[in-house]
């Protein structure tokens, strides 16, 4: 029987509506020939299932971390080491205050799932401040326990972090549904641990054949019902 939902958050619950791009970042420190190859804050994301406990002990030594990862890329991206330090805080700042909006779907979704007594919590590799992501973008108080990959040590799909996540909710792997936008972190790192998974495609095209366990739905108005039915 569902007792409980657990969601990836950006792309899932919400979606990225305005950011500081790195580009204009490079360009006030008068870097503006280096923007060209770097990208964007995304394009510099740790890679699924990363692991850094260490770093992860407490908030200003992941803060720590995170800058003196940052700075070694610019370096290797060109910038001057006298630069390097400064470039690195004010791309950590663009990348720390974008703007998340809450999907249309994502409230209405919410409320129901509490209707129907099911405890809902979310899982998502993110900052540390993954709270107040979820305040920002109107989602704040409906979930029981926000577990992100910084505070974490790991990253989905790593199977610790789902552990993490379903002890902290009192649920077991067999009465929890997952849903997310990605397929590795949010379908088949939970489906590994035991959780059944529901698989948010809002505009793309579903799998080419059923897998056992996996539900694939257009918007999280169809986890409702679903869960609903799961709940019997």
């Amino acid at each position: 029987m569902l007792r409980g939902v657990i969601f990836d958050f950006n792309g899932t619950l919400a979606r990225l509506s305005h950011w500081r791009s790195h580009r204009d970042v490079f360009t006030a420190h008068g870097l503006g020939a280096l923007a060209r190859g770097w990208g964007e804050a995304w394009d510099h994301a740790l890679d699924d299932g990363a692991r850094h406990e260490e770093a992860s002990r407490t908030a200003a030594g992941f803060r720590d971390w995170e800058l003196a990862r940052l700075r070694a890329r610019v370096v290797r991206h060109g910038v001057p080491e006298s630069r390097a330090g400064a470039l690195a805080d004010d791309l950590d700042e663009a990348t720390k205050t974008m703007t998340m909006t809450a999907y249309a779907d994502a409230g209405p979704a919410l409320a129901a799932l509490h209707g129907l007594g099911i405890r809902t919590a979310v899982c998502s590799n993110w900052h540390w401040d993954l709270d107040g992501a979820l305040r920002d973008s109107g989602l704040g108080g409906w979930f029981a326990v926000a577990v992100t990959s910084a505070r974490a040590g790991m990253r989905k799909p790593d199977p610790r972090i789902y552990r993490m996540t379903l002890a902290a909710c009192g649920l077991t792997p067999e009465e929890t549904l997952f849903v997310g936008d990605m397929w590795g972190p949010d379908v088949a790192g939970p489906r590994a641990v035991g959780m059944r998974a529901a698989y948010l495609c809002r505009t793309g095209p579903f799998p080419d054949h059923p897998v056992d366990g996996v539900w694939c739905v257009r918007d999280l108005a169809e986890v409702v019902p679903l869960a609903r039915g799961l709940t019997c």
